[in-house]
């Protein structure tokens, strides 16, 4: 790696000019490209202590070997010149934002002879008008074939028109009307041409124009008593209609813009923008990016934008009126400034604060987040991505084997109450959801943990505590039969593990695993070691996972492990992590949500929530209940004598100073179970990890 000091310009060289900066490694290649308002202020930031920028910072001043800029007139060209730049040297410290797939245009080639209506992936092609991008090439051609009845534009290939040309017959789609057929005469270049530019023009959202002109035509033929063309033109109508109802109205005002959702954690984010005309998304598109550079998400923002209007032709239907985006860019008045210039009037950039617009920017949003999950569900999914990210861990961490078996572990409360934890196990790479446990953490007093430290450690301790007893077949009291305040998820069995020879049931912490991680840095890191050396378990090993910076971090070491951005073992050990997260504050928002619900028939011995709704239903209300006699209660299906007089007993010791009616209780615990598994995080696959770490962060967990 090289000196930032061998290769820093002298002082005086760089001017006090905004411009577009380069950095290239030692064989000359364009490493990164940056722009500024000030050449003199920016570079130098580059060149301070390297311990003090950003490890990302750290490792691109270190890969370079020199560094040029170039002087611009004003910021908008710098930001133009930076763009194109990206665009032609590629540097590897950049942004880059990859499309999540390659979608579909409906393209227009105006610049031939006779225009043609066709499906177009990859790049632009000067002279042809696109529309889009759509979800699916089928939607195009659903779309095409509806308008071809009123707009009979050319849409064969150039080897089938020609065929047809010098045959002097037309091909079917003639027959039937639904081409003008150029290619035998039927209709002149310049008829044709201007077909083409009509159906441009319905296409880019100018709709009413047409139909009201068909309307005006069907009444001139009905006046004329030509009923039959009075009738295609009707139905041509009403094919425009459905064309245009195929996109549902999201924004009454007719308003053409493009709505942009963003979605990440540190190390990547995934993007969406739907393109909104005439008040109806037209197209949607998104991106993965990985996050190469330090960038926040203003940056990542400005260079979005670049990436979406700097490659397009200079069609001012391509950058709309509006771009409303999740958090406004760093130089907002530069972009604005150079997307006006590329529409050829105003064009603003803001974020939607209130009404349709805001709620659409959240759908976007969401949109964002399944991409960025969907992402990394399909590249946890592969057999080779999982083999690689297990192989990767093992080099990482110095391991004598692949993990096959990892178990995690997360600690969720609020402000120290109802504290639960979880563990998650993750086999071969893939959730083994049967084997997921919850821990209700009780403390030394029996009122909780501490810290997050002490809960951490009362898990593990707990945990290969009952490990430790299973393998000697031994029964530990505390632990078992749910006495620990265990509760199962109801995924399925208990676990898969060695069976139990005397009871035939099987065991519940019965395997070890390979690899331990906590979620978290060195402190949960100690804790969890500390609970490990104690029960004297030294053939485990262990790690934890700092948020922020994805950082891997190994007992008593004074350093983290950086696995690399790309890397497949990162991302493996990301997915534990996060759904070791999502289990823990499922299981805090459950024992929250029952916390905050009351009845007087909690306390009576045997005496379930089922039992509790069956005397409710039975008998009305817990004034009637009260009244009840012992062979009252009795007669309720379920309820014995010993269990009757336990409820009469319990009811004539309440002072009524509890619920006035028990109804209302047991309606308003089962509402908050039902509202406590809506608001958790849902299953693995169905929402971005991203979201479910910001919602622990709410969680104090």
């Amino acid at each position: 790696m090289a000196d930032p000091a061998t290769y820093r310009p002298a002082p005086g060289e760089i001017p006090d000019a905004p411009g577009v900066y380069r950095f290239r490694d030692a064989d000359g290649r364009v490493i990164y490209v940056g722009k500024a308002k000030s050449l003199r202020q920016r570079l130098s930031s580059y060149f301070q202590d390297v311990a003090g920028l950003h490890p990302r910072t750290q490792t691109m001043v270190t890969t370079a070997a020199s560094v040029q800029w170039t002087v611009v007139g004003t910021e908008v060209e710098a930001l133009a010149l930076e763009y194109s730049w990206i665009k032609e040297f590629d540097p590897r410290f950049n942004v880059k934002y990859r499309d999540d797939k390659s979608y579909p245009y409906l393209a227009v080639t105006l610049a031939e002879q006779f225009p043609r209506v066709q499906v177009m992936r990859g790049a632009k092609r000067k002279g042809t008008r696109y529309f889009g991008p759509y979800a699916h090439a089928w939607a195009i051609r659903e779309t095409v074939d509806l308008l071809l009845r009123v707009f009979p534009v050319r849409t064969c290939s150039a080897g089938v028109f020609k065929r047809a040309s010098q045959q002097g017959r037309p091909c079917l789609l003639g027959y039937i009307d639904k081409c003008s057929a150029p290619c035998v005469g039927r209709i002149s270049e310049e008829d044709h041409h201007r077909l083409a530019e009509e159906f441009c023009d319905f296409m880019a959202g100018d709709t009413s124009r047409f139909e009201r002109r068909l309307t005006q035509r069907m009444k001139e033929a009905a006046a004329e008593l030509d009923y039959e063309q009075a009738a295609r033109l009707r139905d041509d109508i009403a094919t425009l209609r459905r064309a245009t109802e195929r996109n549902a109205v999201v924004l009454a005002d007719g308003t053409n813009a493009d709505v942009f959702g963003l979605a990440g954690d540190e190390l990547e984010a995934a993007v969406q923008v739907f393109h909104v005309r005439d008040g109806r998304i037209r197209g949607q598109r998104g991106w993965v990016v990985e996050k190469v550079e330090d960038v926040d998400d203003a940056a990542l923002v400005e260079h979005l934008l670049q990436q979406v209007y700097g490659t397009e032709d200079l069609d001012t239907g391509a950058v709309p009126r509006e771009v409303l985006v999740p958090v406004l860019p760093t130089d907002v008045e530069q972009v604005e400034a150079w997307l006006t210039g590329l529409r050829g009037s105003r064009v603003r950039v803001r974020v939607p604060q209130r009404g349709d617009k805001r709620e659409l920017a959240a759908t976007v949003r969401k949109n964002a987040e399944h991409a960025l999950m969907l992402h990394r569900t399909r590249r946890a999914g592969d057999l080779t991505s999982r083999s690689q990210a297990l192989r990767e861990i093992q080099e990482a961490l110095g391991l004598p084997s692949a993990p096959l078996r990892i178990e995690c572990y997360d600690v969720s409360h609020n402000q120290g109450t109802y504290q639960s934890a979880s563990m998650v196990v993750f086999e071969d790479g893939l959730a083994r959801k049967s084997e997921y446990r919850l821990f209700s953490v009780r403390g030394p007093q029996g009122e909780g943990a501490a810290d997050d430290t002490a809960a951490m450690h009362e898990v593990i301790t707990r945990r290969f505590r009952r490990y430790l007893a299973e393998r000697s077949e031994a029964s530990d009291v505390e632990l078992g039969d749910g006495a620990d305040g265990d509760v199962d998820d109801g995924m399925g069995p208990l676990a898969s593990g060695p069976v139990d020879e005397t009871t035939g049931k099987p065991r519940r912490f019965a395997y070890p695993p390979n690899l331990v991680v906590v979620d978290g840095g060195p402190p949960q890191v100690a804790a969890a070691a500390a609970a490990l050396a104690e029960l004297g378990i030294d053939d485990i090993a262990l790690c934890g996972l700092a948020k922020r910076l994805e950082e891997v971090w190994l007992p008593g070491d004074d350093y983290p492990v950086i696995l690399q951005r790309s890397s497949e073992g990162l991302y493996l050990l990301q997915r534990v992590r996060d759904e070791a997260h999502r289990f823990a504050i499922n299981a805090h928002r459950k024992r929250r949500s029952k916390g905050m619900t009351a009845s007087v028939l909690d306390d009576v011995p045997g005496l379930g929530p089922a039992r509790q709704k069956a005397l409710l239903r039975h008998f009305g209300s817990v004034k009637r209940l009260r009244a009840a006699s012992v062979e009252e209660i009795a007669t309720v299906p379920g309820m014995g004598d010993r269990t009757a007089a336990a409820v009469v007993a319990a009811l004539s010791g309440s002072d009524g100073s509890g619920p006035a009616d028990a109804t209302a209780a047991v309606a308003a615990e089962s509402t908050a179970d039902v509202a406590a598994d809506d608001r958790a995080p849902d299953p693995p696959g169905d929402r971005a990890p991203g979201s479910v770490a910001q919602s622990a962060g709410m969680l104090g967990t």
